[in-house]
């Protein structure tokens, strides 16, 4: 992946470095301000690109938690290529059986098996504000070279990239 230049194209690049990851961590923090993360099946984020979507029951922990304290991190992990990716956003909420048809899949239904028509079902809609990723070595031959070169200098290799990028209009 070539290195972004300016702010949109970092923006492209953390939605085109997630788009694939179907699970994402969703960091909440409870009422006793203790942080509390799981895994969570992603869904095609909206059209903007800044709102990130996942299924759960209203009757969840998480949705007292978002409702307590909407802050949330998400981390997304692609080990194959060595891209990672921490999200820091706004959640919120989402009671809308037009939204879940819209946006269900169905191997859902392993979590949600009475289909997004279901009594209890909702969305969270999390509202990215900002990204940090490290597109980092993922080639075999491009880490044992960076590694041969760490052990000859005593300096780690500089492979990869990370970089912070805001969402915020």
């Amino acid at each position: 992946m070539s290195t972004p230049q300016n702010a949109d194209e970092m923006r492209i690049k953390v939605r085109d470095m997630i788009k694939d990851i179907q699970v994402a961590i969703m960091v909440t923090t409870d009422p006793e301000g203790h942080l509390h993360g799981r895994p969570m099946r992603a869904q095609k984020p909206d059209a903007d690109g800044r709102t990130l979507w996942f299924f759960t029951r209203d009757d969840s922990p998480k949705v007292d938690e978002i409702e307590g304290d909407p802050r949330v991190l998400l981390g997304y992990s692609n080990t194959s290529s060595q891209d990672f990716v921490s999200i820091s956003g706004t959640a919120r909420v989402v009671r809308d059986k037009e939204k879940n048809k819209e946006l269900w899949t169905e191997d859902l239904r392993t979590w949600l098996p009475e289909g997004p028509e279901g009594g209890g079902i909702a969305l969270i809609a999390v509202e990215i504000e900002a990204a940090e990723y490290w597109d980092a070595i993922s080639s075999s031959v491009t880490f044992a070279f960076g590694y041969a070169k760490a052990l000859a200098t005593g300096r780690p290799a500089h492979s990869g990239e990370n970089a912070k990028v805001s969402f915020q209009r």
